[in-house]
């Protein structure tokens, strides 16, 4: 008996790692790729199993795809839920976000890739994920305290709305990244581990600017 209960966890786990190494493969081979240059043969080679088990796992191709979709936002959200957005230090936790999110657009350029490919298609597939909202409403209800309480406590300037706030930290962070080969080429600008963090502790000092209120600045002035 105890030899049978032993064995189920570590089947489980099994299972469970195979899941990930698909999903990961499958990050890297269609962030690489596109959807149509994809290849599952490909994302098994990557995953180290056979093409028909990422089949019995995740079904078609569409279906991987929209799997890898999902594990991407699943990810980053996954590293927001681990930063220290204390409301109670609501400049500090603007800034923590604002470093995490250029990182891990850096560190992690799938991600991008991934988010320009889906719009390329129109953004059917993330259209389809049936939690793709409840995915995002954690961290978004996590922010919205962060900036509540930067506003009642004076530092903020009023109705910040949540969601548009994360797109505009986003877009400051996104744009170096996804055009790094360009921004190279034209403006002979780095973009190396140096620059990102620098970018990084600039972009959060730009947020921060933004969100403070303008009364607050009028009497720095006078």
């Amino acid at each position: 008996m105890a030899k049978a209960t032993s064995a189920a966890p570590r089947r489980k786990r099994d299972a469970e790692q195979t899941r990930a190494d698909i999903l990961q493969a499958a990050l890297e081979e269609f962030s690489n790729m596109g959807h149509s240059g994809a290849r599952v043969d490909r994302i098994a080679a990557r995953a180290g199993i056979s093409k028909p088990m990422i089949y019995d796992y995740f079904g078609d191709k569409d279906a991987i795809y929209a799997a890898s979709l999902r594990e991407a936002y699943i990810q980053i959200r996954r590293g927001e839920a681990d930063l220290d957005l204390d409301p109670g230090r609501p400049e500090r936790a603007v800034r923590e976000l604002v470093r995490f999110t250029i990182d891990h657009y850096w560190r992690k350029p799938w991600f991008i890739r991934m988010l320009n490919n889906e719009n390329l298609l129109g953004g059917d597939t993330i259209r389809s994920l049936h939690d793709a909202a409840g995915i995002q409403s954690v961290f978004v209800t996590r922010l919205e305290e962060v900036l509540r309480h930067g506003e009642s406590q004076g530092h903020f300037r009023r109705k910040v709305d949540p969601a548009e706030f994360y797109i505009f930290v986003a877009s400051i962070c996104y744009f170096p990244i996804s055009n790094m080969h360009t921004l190279r080429a034209v403006f002979a600008v780095p973009i190396d581990d140096a620059w990102i963090e620098r970018w990084g502790n600039e972009a959060a000092d730009m947020v921060l600017a933004y969100l403070r209120d303008p009364r607050d600045a009028a009497g720095e002035a006078g």
